[in-house]
């Protein structure tokens, strides 16, 4: 049977279908032949529930999703935290899974609202001030379309409504429960602590239309307050039956409660906890002089060959859409990835600490020729076990493996709608991220293959991976 698409099975007129809704399905007749081989699995009748004796059709899908969902299995999520925090991304994500896989899911933003109501600025830090009991109302009803919207959704063919907004306060969450009662809740909670990450979720913020009118430091100024008046009503998920508490930034689940059977549960967890990458380009950084030289580390600058290629990738990528390119704070990631980000409409270039080249401690500056002769012991050791090798007063693969899967957490959630997501790293750090993804063996690890005239293409989802080795001159 073909997995990768929903299969139509037309019974005959006078035909009995039996149904198992655990595993899969046969078909058997009453007074005429049967299914082809092709359609028996060897189930026996006792195991098999009967549906219908007229002309039925199933569908079913036999990816991850394991049976299509039946009509009553309807669920309202509902999301949780302070603003920036990343719960909108995860939406547009999830609905896009569950659209994927034929389940009807709609996002009602209280946001979207808000944002076309012209008779108040909504835009001010003082419209979300808790004191501010006009703009409190105002926000409840904004709150109640959406709800009513929800519920009308799934009263007719919807079958998950997702309610993107902050609902940080107990009461507001005590509204939803009341108004809906027909199909079951589950809360999710976006937490991030991470302070670079809020400051640089922030500046992308402000970029929105929302604040075309304030100058850059006064759009600044008032999402921080709004956040502040947030925090002051802010209740965490405590008393609520069914509910997921996840650091947005880290795909970790801190929390779970379930007191309701929650339809397509585990289907959700497992979204959370994984990275969802629909293209990402990994590049290591073009020809620099230690390259030619084959020293280590250091900041060099790019040679006239390195500076051609990177015009080459600016050229390659100038029709891709890049949002964002991450390098890391040396010079040669940065100057690769100036000449893409110039090709592109409108490209941010964010350096990270975490994609650093691998610290070569005492053999920093020095050519692999240099350690060998000067230090034959560090040689050696280094040869005999380079994934757990480290350099005396510096990194090995091993210790730099957490940072480096920070930067990757850092990239994934600051890219946030883009289809399109750019790494430019070094060797290295290449080598620990194409791991990351590929589950290498450690000991493989630093003889992972990493040109500087090619790059990695990689699709990382819940149904489908991809990783390529593309030419771009």
């Amino acid at each position: 049977m073909n997995s990768n698409k929903n299969e139509v099975n037309h019974a005959p007129m006078g035909d009995i279908v039996f149904f198992n809704p655990i595993s899969t399905y046969r078909r058997k007749t009453i007074g005429g032949n049967r299914l082809p081989r092709r359609n028996r699995l060897g189930l026996t009748p006792q195991s098999l529930l009967p549906i219908s004796h007229q002309y039925v059709s199933i569908y079913f899908s036999l990816k991850l999703w394991g049976h299509m969902p039946t009509e009553d299995e309807k669920l309202y999520i509902v999301m949780m935290g302070l603003p920036a925090r990343g719960k909108s991304t995860l939406v547009m994500r999830l609905k896009e899974t569950f659209v994927k896989n034929q389940i009807p899911t709609r996002v009602f933003n209280n946001g979207n609202i808000r944002r076309r109501y012209r008779a108040m600025n909504t835009s001010i830090a003082e419209f979300y001030n808790p004191e501010n009991k006009n703009a409190a109302e105002l926000r409840r009803r904004f709150a109640l379309t959406n709800l009513q919207r929800a519920k009308e959704f799934l009263t007719n063919n919807g079958q998950v409504a997702i309610l993107d907004a902050t609902n940080v306060s107990r009461e507001r969450r005590e509204l939803i429960e009341s108004y809906l009662t027909d199909h079951p809740i589950l809360y999710i909670e976006c937490i991030n602590q991470d302070r670079e990450i809020l400051q640089l979720s922030i500046l992308e913020k402000v970029k929105t239309p929302e604040f075309a009118n304030f100058t850059h430091a006064d759009a600044i100024y008032e999402f921080r307050k709004r956040i502040e008046y947030y925090e002051m009503i802010y209740v965490p998920l405590k008393e609520e039956n069914n509910y997921i508490k996840m650091d947005s930034l880290y795909n970790r689940i801190l929390e779970e409660k379930l007191v309701s059977s929650i339809p397509l549960y585990s289907r959700i967890r497992d979204f959370l906890v994984t990275d969802v990458v629909k293209n990402l380009y990994l590049i290591r950084h073009t020809e620099s002089y230690y390259n030619v030289e084959d020293r280590i580390g250091g900041d060099p600058l790019l040679t006239p060959l390195g500076i051609g290629q990177a015009n080459a990738l600016g050229r390659f990528f100038e029709k891709r859409k890049i949002s964002y390119i991450f390098t890391s704070k040396k010079r040669r990631t940065i100057l690769t990835a100036e000449p893409i980000a110039k090709r592109q409409r409108d490209c941010t270039i964010i350096p990270l600490k975490e994609f650093d080249e691998i610290d070569g401690g005492c053999c920093e500056n020095m050519t692999y020729q240099e350690i060998r002769e000067k230090m034959p012991e560090i040689y050696s050791a280094r040869e005999a076990d380079k994934y757990h090798y480290i350099y005396s007063g510096g990194e090995g693969y091993a210790t730099m493996k957490p940072r480096i899967e920070v930067g990757i957490k850092k990239a994934f959630y600051l890219n946030r709608h883009a289809d399109n997501i750019m790494i430019v790293g070094h060797r290295a750090v290449n080598r620990m991220i194409l791991a990351h993804f590929l589950y290498r063996r450690e000991e493989d690890v630093p003889y992972i293959y990493v040109p500087q005239d090619k790059f990695y293409h990689i699709t990382a989802t819940q149904d489908r991976k991809l990783f390529e080795l593309q030419e771009y001159d």
